[in-house]
C-alpha cells in the first residue's frame, strides 16, 4: 500500500537521514591511494626540479666560483650584487646580457609567428580528406623534430657554408650569397645602407635602452642569426603542425558543412570558423614555441657559438660561458633567473591577450 504525500508516514520519511556510505574499501582510501601513487614522481620533481632550482636561487645571490661546495663555506652571501652587476651597472658582463636579449628577442619576434602560421597551414593542407599520401607527408614534415639537433645543426652548418647548397642556389640565381655564419651585419642595417643610410642618427645614437643604443637595438638579426631562425622554423614547425592537426580533426564536420551551406568561402570558413575553434591549440603552440625560443642553446652551441661579434649569442648560452667558461657561477645563475622572469612574463602577457573573451550581455 502507498502512502499519499503529506501523510505522517511521509512526514516522517523525509526526516530520516539518509544511509551514511561506508568508509571502508577502495572508495574509502582514495586520498591515501592518489598520494601513494602520485609519490614516486613527486619525490622525482622534488629531487631534479625544485631541489636544483632552490640550489640555483642560492648560488645567484653569492659569490661561488665553482671551487668547492657551495653550502659548506665554498660561497658567501652577496645579495643582489650579481644581479645589479648585470643589470645596472656599466660594464661588460652588463653589455653582453643587453646584447643577448637584443639577439634573442629577433629570434623571438620572427621564429614564433613563422613556425606557428607554417604549422598551421601544414596541418590544414594535411586534413583535406582527399590528399593523397597523407601519411608520408605527416611523416616527411614531422621528421626533422625528432631528428638530433645536434645532426640537423651539422647539416646546417654545411648547407649555409660559402660554397654551400644556398649559395649555390643564390648564385644559380644570378645573386651572391653571403658568408652567413662570419658576417654580423643585422638585417636591417643591410636595407638601410641599401637605401642611402650608411651611418647611426644622432638621435638614435646618442640615446637608447638598457646599455645599448637605439640604433643598436634596430639592427634587425644578423645574417648569421637569420641561418639560426630558419633552422629552427624547419625543425620545430613538424611538432606543432601534429597538434594543429589533432585539433583540427576534433571540429565536427557539421560546423564547417553548415558554414559552407551559408556560403562562407574557404578563407571565410578558416578565419572564422576553424581559427576560433583552435584557440586552446593556438595558445599551447605559441606559448611552447616562446619558451623554446627563449631557451635556445644548443644551436648556437653547435653552430656559432655566439659569433660572429656576438650577434648570436642568447642568454642561454651567456649563462653557461659565464658559468663554465668564466667561472662566475653567481652570474651565470642570475642570467638563468633572469631569462625565468622574461619567460614567465611574456607567458602572462600572452595569456592575457588570448583569453577568451565574455560577449557583453544583450
Amino acid at each position: 500500500m502507498t502512502t499519499a504525500t503529506g501523510t505522517p508516514a511521509a512526514a516522517r520519511a523525509a526526516k530520516r537521514p539518509a544511509p551514511r556510505r561506508p568508509r571502508g574499501g577502495i572508495r574509502g582510501h582514495e586520498a591515501a591511494a592518489g598520494w601513494l601513487f602520485t609519490a614516486p614522481v613527486l619525490v622525482l620533481l622534488a629531487l631534479f626540479l625544485v631541489l636544483p632550482i632552490l640550489m640555483a636561487a642560492w648560488v645567484s645571490v653569492s659569490d661561488w666560483t665553482g671551487q668547492g661546495n657551495p653550502f659548506s663555506g665554498g660561497a658567501h652571501f652577496v645579495g643582489a650584487k650579481n644581479f645589479s652587476s648585470l643589470l645596472t651597472r656599466d660594464g661588460l658582463a652588463r653589455q653582453d646580457l643587453m646584447t643577448s636579449l637584443r639577439n634573442n628577442f629577433y629570434y623571438v619576434l620572427l621564429v614564433v609567428p613563422l613556425q606557428t602560421a607554417l604549422a598551421l597551414f601544414l596541418a590544414i593542407v594535411l586534413n583535406r580528406r582527399r590528399l593523397a599520401g597523407r601519411g608520408f607527408f605527416r611523416t616527411a614534415y614531422y621528421f626533422p623534430s625528432v631528428t638530433s639537433s645536434v645532426a640537423i645543426s651539422i647539416v646546417f652548418l654545411f648547407m649555409f657554408s660559402g660554397g654551400g647548397v644556398v649559395n649555390a642556389l643564390i648564385s644559380s640565381a644570378g645573386g651572391t650569397g653571403p658568408n652567413w655564419f662570419a658576417d654580423p651585419d643585422g638585417l636591417i642595417h643591410i636595407l638601410l645602407d641599401k637605401l642611402g643610410v650608411h651611418s647611426a642618427p644622432a638621435a638614435l645614437a646618442n640615446h637608447g635602452l638598457l646599455g645599448q643604443s637605439w640604433w643598436d637595438w634596430l639592427a634587425g638579426p644578423s645574417v648569421a642569426m637569420t641561418a639560426l631562425i630558419v633552422l629552427a622554423v624547419w625543425t620545430t614547425s613538424g611538432t606543432f603542425m601534429l597538434m594543429f592537426l589533432a585539433a583540427l580533426q576534433n571540429i565536427p564536420a557539421e560546423v564547417e558543412e553548415a558554414a559552407l551551406i551559408d556560403g562562407a568561402s574557404a578563407w571565410q570558413r578558416t578565419r572564422l570558423v576553424v581559427l576560433p575553434m583552435l584557440r586552446p591549440t593556438l595558445f599551447l603552440v605559441l606559448t611552447l614555441g616562446l619558451i623554446g625560443t627563449w631557451q635556445v642553446f644548443d644551436q648556437v652551441y653547435i653552430i656559432s657559438q655566439g659569433n660572429p661579434a656576438k650577434t648570436t649569442l642568447t642568454p642561454a648560452y651567456l649563462s653557461y660561458t659565464t658559468s663554465f667558461n668564466d667561472q662566475q657561477w653567481g652570474q651565470g645563475a642570475a642570467i638563468a633567473f633572469i631569462l625565468f622572469a622574461i619567460i614567465v612574463a611574456l607567458t602572462a602577457l600572452q595569456r592575457f591577450v588570448l583569453r577568451e573573451r565574455k560577449a557583453d550581455a544583450g
